[in-house]
């Protein structure tokens, strides 16, 4: 289950936020995790409920925001949005498409209460 590592090591970096705004407290964080990242989103919020429990951070609010796979078309510029695997351009056909999003696992926002 690595979703388990990657929840600690997003709250390293929030703790690792938190020191540096010593007089606040972050209530709630934003990922935004690509559907070719491989993480099971259910299991990551489980790992977050398990690791804050009884801590500074609890009640911290995760809020994940799924990204689609997308492509670029060389030939004509065009994004699209992947369906079913197809990646060959709805425009023009071309089979040369480029992966631009879909992938990523990233810290969007942190939302900070002042204190």
């Amino acid at each position: 289950m690595h979703e388990l590592s990657l929840a600690t090591s997003i709250i390293e970096t929030i703790r690792g936020e938190s020191r540096k705004r010593p007089e606040s407290r972050i209530v709630k964080v934003g990922l935004r995790i690509g559907e070719l990242a491989g993480i099971d989103p259910n299991a990551l919020e489980f790992s977050f409920d398990i690791l804050i429990k009884d801590t500074d951070l609890a009640p911290l609010e995760v809020e994940m925001e799924r990204m689609p796979r997308r492509h670029l078309c060389p030939t004509c510029s065009r994004e699209f949005i992947v369906d079913d695997y197809e990646t060959d351009c709805p425009d023009c056909g071309d089979p040369r498409t480029t992966l631009i999003s879909g992938d990523e696992l990233e810290i969007a926002w942190l939302e900070v209460e002042e204190s």
